[in-house]
């Protein structure tokens, strides 16, 4: 079993208690609008981190942050991006699971047996949005999602 999780847009803010709910995790996907290359420093205390960039992410940690990303862990192949409409045409074909973020709503799908995933949003409040970040658990060949309220 192998556990991932699934954090976008902390826009600079890591809230209290955040890392204590990560602990235990094997991996962190963090789908853009980092804010701050501190925020990834201190996911990276937990376990390891990738992320990717997101619109409002600029200078040196855009710069360092790659538009796209693709992994695999257990035999489940994953991509990643910051905005839903980036995501191509063929990546549900390609992969069991796609994270994105950008609208700070959390959202769950599933296309051709591909898990499509926003954890929704962490860092400060938008358009009276509920507070978000999810998980993934990869069980043999299956993918078994949660999205959790931090609030």
């Amino acid at each position: 079993m192998f556990r991932l999780g699934v954090l976008s847009d902390t826009h600079g803010l890591l809230r209290p208690g955040i890392l204590d709910r990560l602990i235990g995790v094997d991996r962190i996907l963090h789908a853009g609008d980092v804010g701050d290359r501190t925020i990834l420093e201190q996911l990276a205390t937990i376990a390891p981190v990738e992320a990717v960039r997101g619109n409002t992410d600029g200078g040196a940690l855009a710069a360092s942050l790659p538009l796209t990303v693709t992994g695999s862990v257990e035999g489940i192949s994953y991509r990643m991006t910051h905005r839903r409409e980036d995501v191509g045409a063929d990546w549900p074909r390609d992969c069991q699971l796609i994270v994105f973020g950008h609208s700070h709503r959390p959202e769950l799908e599933w296309n051709r047996g591909c898990l499509l995933m926003n954890p929704g949003a962490i860092g400060p409040r938008r358009f009276k949005l509920p507070l978000t970040m999810a998980f993934v658990t990869v069980n043999a060949d299956r993918l078994v999602p949660e999205i959790l309220s931090i609030e």
